[in-house]
């Protein structure tokens, strides 16, 4: 069999040849050359697959030609060469090269890419822009770096300047950066040690005074006052909302749990109200988990109040101001307007405060039944798991406990009159 010729073309003729098509220099290197919109100048390398029949063409870089920078004819014979010769070591060239790629991917690209893909599992609306805001403004010094080449210093450029004046999004930027380099590693990107690991960050940070958000709560001696304060403003104006404010203080529970809760969640028989899992805060509460709250005699009342007998199962059971058949829920603030107006020293939140300052201080509950009433993570998951069934009835005496107390006349105290102005 003749052997194939080599070197078909001059050095001459590469650099001024504009006849569009490919022009072989022999042994599988060719010069590709487009015209028109895209006009480029591209050497190429055409080979077959070993053991079979199909062809690949891999790229070399952009052709050397009159007044235009790149690859001159003598280097692509090298690359080709060379290219050759990997071929009948039985390399795949294709492999090889999609690695290459792939090694070379540059932080930005990569992280853009994935938060566009995890974006459909975030809650809040603000979760996307913290995101996009710690991965493109405080990550700008690594976003052109390749994913393989990112070491711990370079995540402490980042952390250092903002770890003892902002910590809390000093940690998030931390967190998301590593599970970025996480997602990179799991794709082949890049391997070894996690450089944003906390493990590895924490000998190398300065320990920062983490600042605890309180929320306003009234002292739980307030909470009979407020109550009956609430249930006179309904019997005055016949408002969802006081009712909603009251059956939030009665459960212990966060306002959007209540605010979003639609009638299918109701079991009156079993006098239970199950939240799905996807309302829940995650922080707190096990992931993936629906949370059952107890629900005392008051709380049943009110419910039975605000949902009509032929009510959908669909529909939501606080209604918003005009929503008369209940398919849009209470506004995101009427509630803590609703307290305020009672109670200018509180908040929804706060309430759970109440709630827990009073379990701890009047009752012999364990503590560890007042947290799982709130929908706190207590001890490890074999813990949860074994304490679950025994736990619901615990929590069902110490909210029936709650609601007497809330409701009982003979707890009422006044409010100051500073407070209730």
């Amino acid at each position: 069999m003749a052997k194939r010729q080599l070197h078909k073309l001059s050095a001459r003729e590469a650099e001024t040849i504009i006849e569009p098509g490919r022009h072989s220099d022999g042994g599988g290197l060719y010069l590709a050359i487009e015209t028109g919109a895209h006009a480029r100048r591209q050497w190429i390398f055409l080979y077959r697959v070993r053991g079979t029949s199909k062809r690949r063409e891999m790229g070399l870089g952009p052709a050397k030609g009159k007044g235009k920078d790149g690859i001159s004819l003598a280097d692509a014979r090298l690359k080709a060469a060379d290219a050759r010769k990997r071929l009948a070591e039985g390399k795949d060239l294709t492999a090889e090269r999609r690695a290459e790629i792939l090694a070379a991917t540059k932080f930005g690209e990569f992280a853009d890419d994935f938060l566009v893909s995890i974006r459909a599992g975030f809650k809040g609306k603000n979760t996307l822009a913290d995101w996009t805001r710690d991965l493109k403004v405080r990550c700008k010094p690594i976003r052109g770096m390749e994913l393989a080449n990112i070491t711990v210093n370079d995540v402490l450029e980042i952390l250092s300047p903002i770890w003892m004046t902002i910590n809390r999004t000093a940690r998030e930027t931390r967190s998301r950066i590593e599970r970025v380099l996480d997602a990179a590693e799991a794709r082949g990107l890049r391997s070894g040690k996690n450089p944003a690991m906390w493990k590895t960050l924490k000998p190398l940070l300065p320990k920062s005074k983490r600042s605890k958000r309180h929320h306003k709560a009234a002292p739980y001696k307030d909470v009979p006052r407020i109550v009956q304060a609430l249930q006179a403003k309904h019997e005055a104006a016949d408002t969802t909302v006081n009712l909603a404010a009251e059956y939030i203080i009665l459960t212990a529970v966060r306002t959007g749990e209540a605010r979003l809760m639609r009638v299918r969640e109701v079991n009156f028989a079993e006098r239970l109200w199950t939240i799905p899992a996807e309302r829940m805060k995650t922080e707190d509460h096990p992931e993936g988990q629906d949370f059952e709250v107890p629900l005392c005699d008051r709380a049943i009342e009110i419910l039975k109040a605000v949902i009509p007998r032929d009510l959908a199962r669909d529909a939501y059971v606080f209604a918003g101001q005009w929503s008369k058949d209940h398919t849009k829920p209470l506004g995101m603030n009427a509630v803590l307007h609703a307290l305020k107006a009672i109670y200018p020293a509180m908040t929804t939140h706060g309430c759970r405060s109440s709630f827990r300052d009073w379990a701890g201080d009047e009752t012999r509950f364990e503590r560890e039944i007042a947290e799982m009433a709130l929908a706190h993570k207590v001890g490890d998951e074999t813990e949860q798991a074994y304490r679950r069934g025994n736990a619901l009835k615990k929590r069902r005496q110490l909210l029936d406990a709650w609601g007497r107390y809330v409701v009982s006349a003979s707890n009422v105290i006044p409010i100051p009159h500073r407070a209730s102005a």
